[in-house]
C-alpha cells in the first residue's frame, strides 16, 4: 500500500521535485536532491494513513464479498430447481442473476475509485507539508533547484546518480518536519501497494 502512496506523491505534487530557492544574480546554481520515497517511509503519518486505508479497504471488501455470496446462493438455488421452474419463473430468476452480476461489477469499480479518492484526500496535507519543508530547507541552504531520486510515475528516477552526497537534503527535510533521522544502516519500511478491491471468491462461479 505504501508504494501507491509514493506514486500518488508524483501525481498529486508534480512540483515537489522542483523546489526553487531565491538566488543572487551573481551566484552559481546550487542543485540538491531528495528521496521522497525515503521521506514518506519515515513519517509516522504515513503509517496512520495506511491503517485508515486498510480499514476502509476491508469494509469495501466485506461489502463486495456479501454481494458475491448472495449471487452464489441464488445461482445455486436456480441451478438446483431450474428443471422444475415454469418458463416465466425461470426467466425472472435469470434476470435477477444478471442484475446481481452487473451490481457486483459496478460495485467493484466504484469501490476501487472510492479507495483511490480516499488515498488522495488523506495524502494531500502530508504532501503539502513535505513540499513546504523542501522549500524552507532549499531557501535556508541556498539551493536553486531540488530534484528527486525516487522513481516517478513513468517508472524512472529524475536523478540516477549524484556524486556529492552532501547535497542530499532528505534528512534535513525530515528534521524540518520534526522527524528523528534514523541511524545509518537502519532501514525504514518499504512502501507496498495492496489497494485492490477483489472478492475472496470468484464473482462468476462455474
Amino acid at each position: 500500500m505504501k508504494k501507491f502512496l509514493v506514486v500518488m506523491l508524483s501525481l498529486v505534487l508534480s512540483g515537489v521535485a522542483f523546489s526553487q530557492a531565491p538566488v543572487a544574480a551573481a551566484s552559481a546554481l546550487k542543485i540538491g536532491y531528495t528521496n521522497l520515497d525515503y521521506i514518506l517511509g519515515q513519517l509516522p503519518k504515513t503509517k496512520e494513513i495506511e491503517t485508515q486505508l486498510k480499514a476502509y479497504e476491508t469494509q469495501l471488501q466485506n461489502n463486495l464479498q456479501g454481494k458475491v455470496d448472495e449471487y452464489k446462493t441464488k445461482r445455486a438455488a436456480y441451478e438446483k430447481g431450474a428443471s422444475m421452474f415454469t418458463d416465466v419463473v425461470k426467466q425472472d430468476k435469470e434476470k435477477e442473476l444478471i442484475a446481481l452480476e452487473s451490481s457486483i461489477r459496478e460495485f467493484e469499480e466504484e469501490a476501487q475509485t472510492s479507495l483511490q479518492q480516499k488515498q488522495v484526500k488523506l495524502l494531500e496535507p502530508v504532501l503539502d507539508s513535505i513540499q513546504k519543508a523542501i522549500e524552507r530547507v532549499a531557501d535556508r541552504n541556498g539551493y536553486t533547484y531540488i530534484f528527486s531520486t525516487h522513481a516517478d510515475f513513468g517508472g524512472s528516477a529524475i536523478i540516477l546518480y549524484a556524486r556529492i552526497k552532501e547535497d542530499d537534503i532528505s534528512n534535513l527535510v525530515l528534521k524540518e518536519l520534526g522527524v528523528t533521522v534514523p541511524a545509518v544502516g537502519v532501514k525504514s519500511a518499504t512502501p507496498t501497494n495492496n489497494t485492490s478491491i477483489k472478492p475472496s471468491t470468484p464473482v462468476m462461479p462455474k
